[in-house]
């Protein structure tokens, strides 16, 4: 099992000294990829129901820095050489898919094809109506720009008719390379499950418990057969503390990637946290 860090764009890590050693250190000391999160905005009273803790309710101080996933990673991109660069997870609907094909296909191509799509709904209503996205149908809405995505990725001219877009004979240069850009879909509802298997490169859950945990890699895996594609085409991700129990499981469950979030460390203004986290994990 590969590791992945969250997390590292607090403190320091959103300010250009600080992101580039932290990138450097977390490449140097043996994690396999780099994970920052995305809000566009996180307004000051959220009433939408949080799904990653019991009680449903944001405890996140709405006014810490959040950097621009894909800005973040290109900075990130530059500083390093091998360390793969993931989203974790950027929210596909809000974002206009066409550009995104540029800004990722772009992104791709300078850091030598290590970018990572992680895509995912988002759980926050008050984001969607700040952003006049529509809420109701972001779930449709993704399909389609998955679509998009890779039809732009490939080289022109491009075709697509969709219910929301629409284009013909048009080129989207520079393409990512050969192998494009892996999209893996991140969520914890079974239809997040079954959209990865049907139409990811990977499945990415994460705070859930071990047997719920194995009930969605069950379902995504299905449901790429039922698709007609192998199970085994799906690499699965999670996200979750540095705890070697939660580690363990994990790891028995089958998943590929153990993507690390420590929400007490600030991995930048006290790297010695990060290299100590690395040897824990015999990186």
């Amino acid at each position: 099992m590969r590791f992945g860090i969250a997390g590292l764009q607090v403190g320091a890590g959103c300010e250009p000294d600080g992101l580039a050693r932290v990138a450097r250190l977390a490449e140097d000391a043996g994690f396999e990829s780099l994970w920052p999160p995305e809000h566009v905005v996180v307004p000051a009273h959220v009433t939408s129901r949080y799904p990653f803790n019991a009680e449903g309710r944001l405890r996140n101080n709405p006014t810490i820095p959040r950097p621009d996933p894909l800005m973040w990673l290109a900075f990130a991109a530059a500083a390093t050489s091998r360390i793969k660069l993931g989203t974790g997870v950027l929210l596909l609907p809000l974002r206009n898919p066409v550009l995104l094909a540029k800004e990722t296909a772009t992104l791709a191509r300078l850091s030598g094809g290590r970018l990572i799509l992680g895509i995912g709904l988002g759980w926050m209503r008050e984001e969607y109506d700040v952003l006049a996205s529509n809420w109701s149908d972001r779930g449709r809405r993704t399909e389609e720009y998955i679509a998009v995505l890779r039809e732009l990725w490939q080289p022109g001219p491009r075709s697509f008719a969709g219910p929301t877009v629409c284009f013909e004979n048009v080129h989207c240069s520079p393409a990512p390379g050969a192998d494009g850009i892996p999209v893996v879909i991140s969520g914890t509802s079974e239809a997040a499950a079954r959209r990865a298997g049907r139409l990811a490169d990977g499945y990415f859950p994460m705070a859930v418990t071990p047997a719920r945990l194995r009930e969605l890699i069950a379902v995504a895996k299905g449901e790429a057969e039922l698709a007609g594609r192998p199970p085994g085409c799906l690499e699965i991700t999670y996200q979750g503390p540095p705890d070697p129990a939660e580690i363990e499981a994990a790891r028995d469950a089958g998943v590929d990637r153990y993507v690390v979030l420590d929400q007490s460390a600030d991995f930048a203004g006290d790297p010695r946290r990060l290299t100590g986290l690395a040897q824990s994990l015999s990186l």
